[in-house]
C-alpha cells in the first residue's frame, strides 16, 4: 500500500507524519502549514528522525484496545477523553486506548516513534496532528525553548508584539486588530514558544492551533459574511466547533452564543486566515513590544496606567498543562520548558516597552490605538 508523508520543521526540530491515508497527511499539512513549514516528502526518504505513523484500521484498533484492557493498566484523561495506559517495561514503550474516541496508540520515546490507529479518518487525522505537535514541543523544550500564554503578530522586520492576559482579556482581539490594521503576520493566537537569543533578545516561534473567535468578533472584523458564504458553499471550519455555531452562521445570526457562562465560538483552521481573510501567517520573530489589554463594551480605546509585567502565570508549566499531560513520554522535560529558560525570558521581556490598553468593540478604533502604542508594527 502506498504511504504518504509530510515533514514538519521549526528551529531545527522535525517530525514526519506517515500514513497510507492521504487525508491524514493532508490534515497535518493544512494544520501546521507555513507555521511549521509543512511539506510533502517521499515516504521512502523517512529513515531518520521522529516519526508519527497513522492508520485507519478497525481490526488493528480492536487488537490494540484488547491488549491494553487485558494488561495491567491505569486510567487518565487526555484531550478531554478517558485514556487507558499500559506500559511495556522491557521495551520502554507505552500502549494506550481511548475507547470513546476509538483511538489506540503505541509510543516508543527512545526510538522517536509513535503509532496512531483508529476507526474514523477524521478522528485519526486530528489525533495524529495533536501528537505530532507534542513531538515537536518536546524537541523544542529540550532545546531550551519555553511556552508563553500569549498571542503574537510579526512585521516584515521580525518585530513581534506579544499580547498577554487571562481568558477573555482580549489576546486574540488584539492580535487580529493589528493583523487587519497593518502589514503584519499572525504568529499565534494563544501560545508561543520563546527562547533567549545571543543578541540579548527573545526569539518567538508559533504554537499551531485552531483559533476560537466569538461570533461578535467575527462580525466586527468584517469576516462574518465571508464565513457564511463559504459554509453555505460546502466548506467547513474546525470539527471542534459546536454545531449550534455553524447553524447560527448559516442562518446569518451573529448574536453571541453562550452555554454555562462560556461563549461558544467559531473554530478557525490556521490556513483559513490567509485563504479566507487575507491575514498571512508568520513563522518566527523577535519580541519587541508587550501589550496587556482588557475589553470593555462601549469603551473608547485608550492607554491605561499599570505595573503589570510578565510573571509565572504567563508561562505554561507541567502543573498547568491539564489537557495534554506527557503520558506518552514525548517531552522528557517540564511541559512548559525548563524553569531557567522561563526566568531568563521573563527577565528579558521585562526590559521591553509595556502598554496596558482598554479596547472596545470598534475594530478600526482598536487598530488605530494599537498601531500607535506599538510603533505601527
Amino acid at each position: 500500500m502506498t504511504a504518504h508523508a509530510v515533514r514538519l520543521e521549526s528551529a531545527g526540530a522535525t517530525v514526519t507524519v506517515v500514513s497510507p491515508e492521504r487525508a491524514v497527511t493532508d490534515w497535518s499539512a493544512r494544520y501546521f502549514g507555513p507555521w511549521w513549514k509543512a511539506a510533502e516528502v517521499p515516504s521512502e526518504s523517512v529513515c531518520a528522525g521522529a516519526v508519527v505513523t497513522a492508520a485507519v484500521d478497525t481490526k488493528q484498533y480492536d487488537d490494540v484496545a484488547f491488549s491494553v484492557t487485558q494488561a495491567p493498566h491505569t486510567s487518565t484523561e487526555y484531550a478531554r477523553a478517558q485514556l487507558l495506559l499500559a506500559r511495556e517495561v522491557s521495551a520502554g514503550a507505552v500502549r494506550a486506548v481511548s475507547p470513546k474516541q476509538a483511538l489506540a496508540y503505541r509510543s516508543e520515546p527512545g526510538a522517536g516513534r509513535l503509532d496512531v490507529v483508529g476507526c474514523q479518518t477524521e478522528d485519526v487525522a486530528t489525533a495524529t496532528a495533536r501528537l505530532a505537535r507534542e513531538v515537536m514541543r518536546g524537541q523544542l523544550l529540550r532545546d531550551g525553548w519555553a511556552v508563553l500564554h500569549a498571542s503574537a503578530v510579526v512585521d516584515e522586520s521580525a518585530r513581534t508584539v506579544l499580547t498577554f492576559g487571562d481568558k477573555g482579556a482580549g489576546k486574540t482581539t488584539t492580535a487580529l486588530a493589528l493583523a487587519v490594521g497593518g502589514r503584519v503576520g499572525l504568529l499565534a493566537n494563544d501560545r508561543v514558544f520563546v527562547r533567549p537569543n545571543d543578541r540579548g533578545g527573545v526569539d518567538v516561534l508559533p504554537w499551531p492551533s485552531a483559533a476560537a473567535l466569538g461570533l461578535g468578533l467575527l462580525k466586527a472584523l468584517g469576516w462574518f459574511a465571508e464565513v457564511r458564504e463559504r459554509l453555505t458553499a460546502g466548506e467547513s471550519l474546525h470539527p471542534t466547533q459546536d454545531r449550534r455555531v455553524t447553524d447560527a452562521i448559516r442562518a446569518g445570526d451573529a448574536m453571541p452564543l453562550w452555554e454555562g457562562g462560556k461563549e461558544l465560538k467559531t473554530q478557525v483552521f490556521p490556513d483559513q486566515f490567509p485563504e479566507w481573510f487575507g491575514v498571512p501567517l508568520a513563522t518566527e520573530g523577535e519580541a519587541a513590544v508587550l501589550v496587556f489589554p482588557r475589553i470593555e463594551a462601549g469603551a473608547t480605546p485608550a492607554v491605561e496606567e499599570t505595573s503589570r509585567t510578565v510573571n509565572d502565570a504567563d508561562f505554561m508549566s507541567g502543573r498547568t498543562e491539564d489537557r495534554y499531560p506527557d503520558v506518552f513520554g514525548l517531552l522528557g522535560v517540564d511541559g512548559g520548558g525548563a524553569e531557567g529558560a522561563r526566568s531568563s525570558v521573563a527577565r528579558l521581556l521585562s526590559g521591553l516597552p509595556h502598554h496596558a490598553v482598554v479596547l472596545g468593540h470598534d475594530v478600526r478604533a482598536n487598530a488605530d490605538l494599537l498601531a500607535k502604542v506599538t510603533g505601527r508594527v
